[in-house]
C-alpha cells in the first residue's frame, strides 16, 4: 500500500501466540492481495482527474507500486498453497462497496483519498502486525511500507486550500466519510470472518482492546487530515 502518511504503529511487545499456518494469516494475505488490486485500478482510473501530466504521473507511480505489493502477496499466498484469485474472491464485494461510495468528484478529492483513505487501510493492518509470528509481521510491513509518493498527494491539498480557502470545509468532510465508510466496511469484513477477527484480537480479545484498536486508526487519520492542512 504506496499510499497515505503511514505513522507506523509500534512493534508490539507482547510475545504472539500465533503460530505461521494460523487460518487467519492465509485470510489477511487474501484481504490484502484483494486490496492492492483495487487500488491500482483505482489510481490508474483516477488519474486522468489530474490538471497536469506531474499528477498523472504521481499516481501512476502510486498504481505500480499497489501492483508490486500485490505480487508479492501472490507469492505468499502461493507458497502457502492457495491461488491468490480463490483468496481475493470473498473480499471483491466489500472492497468494491468501500470504492462505490467513495467516488471522487474533484481531482481534490482523489488526493484526499489517496492520502488517507489508503493510509486508513494501511493503519489497520499494522494494528495486527504485531500480534503476527515475525515472517507474516515482515510481509504486512512491507505490503504497507510508505514509498514517499504519498507526499505530493498532501503537498497538493495543501497548495490547493491555501490558494481556494473555500475547498478546506467540503474536503474535510470528505476525509470524515472516508473514514466512516472504512470502519463501516472493516465490521463487515470482521463480522463474517472467524479467523480474521481471531488473528486480529488474538492476543487481547476483550472489549478494551477493540475500543482500543479502532480509537487508535481515528487518532493516525486525524494527523493525516491536520498533513493537508484539514486539521
Amino acid at each position: 500500500m504506496s499510499s497515505g502518511s503511514q505513522t507506523e504503529p509500534p512493534v508490539s511487545d507482547v510475545a504472539t501466540s500465533v503460530p505461521f499456518d494460523h487460518p487467519g494469516i492465509t485470510e489477511l494475505f487474501g484481504v490484502l492481495a484483494c486490496g492492492e488490486l483495487a487500488a491500482f485500478y483505482r489510481l490508474t482510473s483516477e488519474a486522468v482527474m489530474a490538471p497536469g501530466i506531474r499528477g498523472r504521473v504521481a499516481m501512476a507511480s502510486m498504481a505500480a507500486a499497489e501492483m508490486a505489493h500485490f505480487e508479492i502477496l501472490q507469492d505468499e499466498l502461493r507458497a502457502r498453497g492457495v491461488d491468490v484469485y480463490d483468496a481475493i474472491e470473498k473480499y471483491e464485494a466489500v472492497l468494491e462497496r468501500y470504492h462505490a461510495s467513495t467516488v471522487p468528484s474533484s481531482w481534490q478529492e482523489s488526493l484526499v483519498k489517496a492520502y488517507v483513505g489508503d493510509g486508513l487501510a494501511a493503519d489497520f493492518y499494522l494494528e495486527i502486525a504485531g500480534t503476527l509470528p515475525p515472517e507474516a509481521e515482515a510481509v504486512v510491513r512491507k505490503v504497507m511500507s510508505e514509498t514517499g509518493h504519498s507526499d505530493f498527494a498532501a503537498t497538493a491539498v495543501r497548495d490547493a486550500v491555501a490558494a481556494d480557502p473555500d475547498l478546506k470545509s467540503p474536503l474535510t468532510l470528505w476525509g470524515r466519510r472516508l473514514l466512516g465508510e472504512a470502519i463501516t466496511q472493516t465490521q463487515y469484513v470482521l463480522a463474517g470472518q472467524e479467523e480474521l477477527t481471531e488473528l486480529l484480537f488474538s492476543v487481547q480479545s476483550d472489549l478494551n482492546r477493540i475500543v482500543t484498536f479502532f480509537d487508535s486508526i481515528q487518532e493516525r487519520h486525524a494527523r493525516r487530515m491536520a498533513d493537508m492542512g484539514l486539521g
